[in-house]
């Protein structure tokens, strides 16, 4: 099990970017948060399989169609099991 921690910049709040993140991570079956930060950016954690993860990592490397990413930091980490028992966003 891998924890993925993204910060995406870019136009990515009020174009729909957390409903559809959860929609994919819910695809995928990950759990963790999508949220927005006051700096503009939104920020993601997530837990699963690697192959999993790194789907979701190239979808928001693109976005939903209004967004327009700019960047995306991503951070992985091993982890023993997962804390989060769905995919909220907050």
């Amino acid at each position: 099990m891998k924890q993925l921690h993204l910060t995406i910049h870019g136009n990515v709040q009020g174009v729909f970017f957390r409903e559809k993140i959860k929609e994919k991570a819910d695809e995928l079956r990950l759990f963790g948060y999508v949220r927005n930060i006051s700096d503009g950016t939104v920020e993601v954690v997530v837990h699963g399989d690697e192959q999993s993860l790194k789907k979701l990592l190239e979808w928001c490397r693109i976005g939903p169609r209004l967004a327009m990413v700019e960047r995306v930091d991503e951070v992985w980490k091993d982890i023993g099991k997962t804390e989060f028992s769905e995919f909220k966003i907050i």
